[in-house]
């Protein structure tokens, strides 16, 4: 069923814009970026324009409690039961500002993070470029789906003697949501090896039912005590520009090292991304309730493509609106991100970006109307012929 709100949108409007998405070839239909097409939410326009129009652009005063704090941890209380001291929260740009934070604060250079693999790029990129050793948990394709590979965690972390865990929950690329079993596992390892836990939950609001988010933190008081958790407004309403996140500290050492650096080394959010962040988290429900509908309704067409051109398809996401599928039955070689740009003139992503085990997948982000998508699908599966 279509949705006026998010299947109404214009090709030649969505080129017009200036954002990296759409910055290519007249002829490309781009669905690599984790931007959505959709327009911003209107309760979050009025209240920037509402911010803008009364002239609260000067220097914030948030001495006296800094509203995306509590928006933050009143969203954690009714979404998960997950109760956070405001104390212990602090704000930065984007989740990728603050797990290079978090590394330069909690480990040291040489020192060992287990990342699950494919990865997200600019976390590939960073744990490496930050001179620590980056060591890979492949994801297993099972007949059922992706498996979090416990074991090899378990294993990885031992044989490495890894100082910490980058958990990215729900997961990007595979879309895979941990149950409260697999994530118990990953707690008693963290607990064995005395891990400091970086968890990536920004692709949480993004999850389909049946499946269920649990925030790593709130699973007992040692994994609350070793996480830091890290998310933002940005991927469930698609706010990237504006460059707000939100970490909450668990240790307390690492807190007091963190505010213990000059004020303004780490950077501060913007007003206007303070106000778009918790217009967001305190009145986008009914607005993000429809995205998730037709969120759902798109990751079903292209799972009906997948299966088009496979007798075994890579299994829907149960979160996010990325798909992740092998590039194989398509009939697509060493690169396929640049044979499908060159064959259908559609940009995806994937390929070794993502590590050794993204160099034979796609990612495709369906987060579009469903004649944009329907478009993109077909020519990806006119590939074969």
């Amino acid at each position: 069923m279509l949705d006026p709100l998010f299947d109404d949108l214009s090709i030649e409007d969505l080129r017009r814009r200036p954002g990296s998405k759409w910055r290519v070839d007249p002829d490309v239909l781009p669905a690599w970026v984790a931007d959505m097409d959709f327009p911003v939410a209107p309760v979050i326009a009025d209240a920037i324009e509402h911010a803008v129009r009364r002239g609260d652009l000067g220097y914030p005063r948030w001495e006296d409690g800094h509203p995306l704090r509590f928006a933050f941890a009143d969203r954690m209380r009714e979404r998960y039961g997950w109760r956070v001291d405001v104390a212990d929260v602090r704000e930065h740009t984007d989740v990728v500002q603050a797990v290079q934070v978090l590394l330069h604060l909690g480990t040291a250079a040489g020192d060992a993070v287990a990342v699950h693999s494919p990865t997200y790029p600019p976390f590939h990129h960073t744990v490496g470029a930050m001179g620590r050793k980056r060591v890979d948990v492949p994801f297993r394709r099972t007949p059922v789906g992706w498996d979090a590979n416990t074991a090899g965690l378990a294993d990885a972390v031992a044989a490495h003697d890894c100082r910490a865990l980058l958990l990215v929950n729900p997961h990007n690329p595979t879309g895979r949501v941990l149950t409260r079993d697999e994530l118990g596992e990953i707690a008693a390892i963290a607990r064995r090896h005395d891990l400091l836990v970086i968890s990536d939950e920004i692709h949480a609001e993004l999850t389909f039912p049946p499946h269920e988010h649990v925030p790593f933190a709130s699973l007992d008081a040692d994994a609350a005590a070793r996480t830091v958790t890290l998310t933002s407004a940005s991927k469930a309403f698609n706010l990237a520009g504006l460059r707000c996140s939100v970490a909450h500290f668990g240790p307390p050492r690492l807190l007091a090292l963190r505010d213990a650096e000059p004020t303004e080394l780490f950077g501060t959010v913007s007003t206007l991304a303070v106000v778009a962040a918790v217009a967001a988290w305190r009145h986008g429900g009914d607005w993000q309730d429809r995205l998730l509908r037709v969120l759902d309704r798109n990751r079903r067409m292209a799972a009906e493509a997948v299966a088009s051109w496979t007798s075994d398809p890579d299994p829907m996401p149960e979160a996010t609106y990325l798909y992740w599928f092998a590039a194989e039955p398509l009939g697509l070689g060493d690169d396929p991100v640049a044979e499908v740009l060159a064959r259908a003139r559609v940009l995806l992503s994937g390929g070794p970006i993502f590590g050794e085990d993204g160099r034979r997948y796609l990612r495709l982000n369906y987060a579009t109307s469903a004649a944009v998508l329907a478009d993109v699908l077909e020519r990806v599966r006119s590939l074969p012929g």
